[in-house]
């Protein structure tokens, strides 16, 4: 029998376990069936950004706690695991009948979720088949082959013929070399292809150019600001990948009627305000700040005295802030 290919290598079943919570209580939490919550501790599920940030946000960890990358020590167990799984599915021939199922399917001019509705399947599964990561049960091989016109010996055949032929090889070798471009460190496929079928030890680096983190939160009259990246959110597409960019939740009832409830603002740690933006002015040298020190925030208009001195002001209170350091807001974000 074939076996599921590993798509998400994950510490997610160890960072539950840490927290003494059940795999049912995870279920429950994320709003995903336990057949789901298991899959995807096993690896062979996907989530998308807002699930593993919900994840993040149950468990209590950071983003980068999930991944496995190159340099953890499950890292090479991980890709033994999926040479082995490569290797038994080509024994297997599943490789060979998907390729060959593909063929057929191109030749008759069927897109793939055409196939798998005509099959009787979920997309998910028919291209499993097709990329030869899943096998065939005997109640799916008729309506299989009868969705192309075949009867089942006839199917059969056809792939044989095809095989034989070598117009497979080509497929087949698809196949093969992107599941080895996931096991090479310094290849370009490397965990970058966030649509492919497969996900790469560096899946980390590519999530995190898609998502930013928060480093401030209202707290009192002020913000509580912390440069750390345990809190994270989905990015703004035009800042995506951008970097310095980091997000902090605006002090709404401190600033009056200036700022909408419930949103996020974007600053830019790379750029340094000037008179007339707005900005978060840190109450210390940004730069000194390391992941474990609180310091305090606020959210004010940039303006210039009659000296010459900038500083910040809070158009709520009408306060005057000195801060060290002044980031320019470059985006604000209604959740």
């Amino acid at each position: 029998m074939a076996q599921e290919e590993i798509i998400f290598p994950n510490n997610i079943r160890n960072i539950r376990l840490a927290a003494g919570m059940k795999m049912t209580e995870l279920a429950r939490q994320t709003h995903l069936s336990l057949s789901a919550v298991s899959k995807i501790e096993k690896g062979v599920r996907r989530l998308n950004q807002k699930q593993l940030l919900n994840i993040c946000r149950i468990l209590g960890c950071k983003l980068s706690d999930i991944f496995i990358k190159e340099s953890d020590d499950v890292a090479d167990a991980w890709q033994s695991e999926i040479r082995r799984r490569l290797t038994d599915n080509e024994g297997s021939g599943l490789k060979v009948f998907g390729s060959g199922l593909r063929k057929i399917r191109q030749k008759s001019g069927k897109t793939i979720a055409q196939a798998a509705k005509d099959a009787g399947m979920t997309l998910s599964v028919y291209h499993k088949i097709e990329v030869g990561q899943r096998e065939v049960y005997e109640n799916e091989i008729e309506p299989l082959a009868s969705s192309f016109g075949y009867n089942v010996s006839d199917m059969f055949e056809e792939i044989v013929k095809l095989y034989k032929s070598g117009e497979l090889n080509k497929q087949i070798s698809k196949v093969k070399e992107r599941v080895k471009s996931v096991l090479e460190p310094g290849s370009p496929m490397s965990g970058i292809d966030m649509h492919g079928s497969l996900y790469g030890a560096k899946l980390y680096d590519s999530a995190r150019k898609k998502l930013v983190p928060v480093f401030g939160t209202p707290s009192g009259k002020s913000i509580a600001f912390k440069k750390s990246d345990k809190t994270m959110i989905v990015a703004p597409m035009s800042l995506e990948g951008r970097p310095g960019i980091y997000a902090v939740v605006p002090n709404v009832k401190r600033m009056g009627s200036m700022m909408p409830e419930n949103c996020y603002m974007f600053a830019d740690a790379q750029i340094p305000a000037t008179p007339g933006d707005m900005a978060v002015c840190i109450d210390t040298d940004f730069d000194t700040l390391d992941t474990d020190t609180d310091v305090t925030a606020h959210v004010a208009m940039v303006r210039v005295d009659t000296r010459g001195k900038v500083y910040g002001h809070v158009m709520g209170p009408d306060e005057k802030i000195t801060a060290p350091t002044m980031h320019r807001v470059v985006m604000i974000v209604m959740e």
